[in-house]
């Protein structure tokens, strides 16, 4: 009759144990026996690990780098970029340990195991990854976040655009890192990889990224209301039909238009506005 009540015991132990691992509520000696078994996991990597130099560094992940590129319209020159400073040329402890390149930390939405060093805090969790290119593809996740959603109206050319983005939406502490960036792009050349694109392929990357943000903003919003215990109402009706559209973050009149084949003047008639600003949150009629 007490195996459950064990068993119960155990499993909540588990989780608990596993959101402070991630909330950096993790001793000394927890960090050290995690890190161990990441360097043991590892091994024959760390063992057959060659020092890059910088260009070595491009020459290796460039060809990743445009492909992420063309699958999610980050310049390949950022991500190059930020790959050099974030893991020192592929050198720094956690690309050759974690297979981290990019200085992406663990958060409570983090399934994955994590690598504990000092940054902003002490024994902060950073993500490891199977391989660099792993890497790679959660770093383009990552920005797909709402968060950078205004990262994503610049052209992928503007790599000096992005850099400074970076830095307003918070991706650093530093306060130069938008201009570290941008000098590692123009001491290298990175933008020669951030290939002109049509007018069309603009477009339809445009489309694909907004609706890949508006779906995870929409994601989070459902997962906000159900926490809450909220119930649909009259207004979620409207919306269910098509009549009402809830703004989230990073949308704009233009995003919105395109999306219910309306023209800006036409969302601004219906809802009576005499400008474009919008908020999150707020309710805007999408039927004439």
């Amino acid at each position: 009759m007490q195996r459950p009540v064990y068993v119960l015991l155990i499993f909540t132990t588990f989780l608990f144990s596993s959101c402070a691992v991630h909330n950096g509520l993790i001793s000394n000696r927890e960090a050290r026996q995690n890190n161990q078994q990441i360097q043991k996991q590892n091994s024959d990597a760390i063992a057959s690990f060659k020092p890059m130099t910088s260009l070595e560094y491009i020459e290796r992940y460039k060809g990743i780098a445009v492909q992420e590129m063309n699958l999610y319209g980050i310049p390949a020159s950022i991500t190059l970029a930020q790959g050099l400073f974030e893991s020192g040329s592929g050198n720094g402890e956690l690309a050759r340990v974690a297979n981290n390149h990019f200085g992406i930390k663990c958060n409570n939405g983090w399934a994955g195991k994590g690598y504990y060093k000092d940054d902003d805090e002490h024994n902060d969790c950073f993500r490891v990854y199977s391989n660099a290119e792993d890497s790679f593809r959660d770093h383009s996740e990552f920005l797909k976040r709402p968060h950078y959603a205004s990262l994503f109206k610049l052209d992928k050319n503007d790599y000096v655009g992005w850099a400074k983005g970076l830095k307003e939406a918070g991706y650093a502490t530093n306060p130069n890192y938008a201009q570290l960036l941008i000098n590692i792009i123009q001491k290298y050349n990175l933008n020669q990889y951030d290939s002109p694109e049509t007018v069309q392929q603009k477009v339809k990357r445009e489309d694909t990224v907004l609706n890949q943000i508006e779906q995870n903003a929409i994601t989070a919003l459902k997962d906000s209301v159900a926490a809450l215990g909220n119930q649909p109402n009259k207004v979620d009706n409207a919306a269910a039909a098509g009549k009402i559209y809830v703004v989230l973050q990073g949308d704009t009149l233009y995003s919105i238009s395109r999306r219910f084949g309306l023209t800006v003047d036409d969302l601004k008639a219906l809802n009576n506005l005499s400008d474009n600003k919008i908020k999150p949150g707020q309710k805007l009629t999408v039927t004439k």
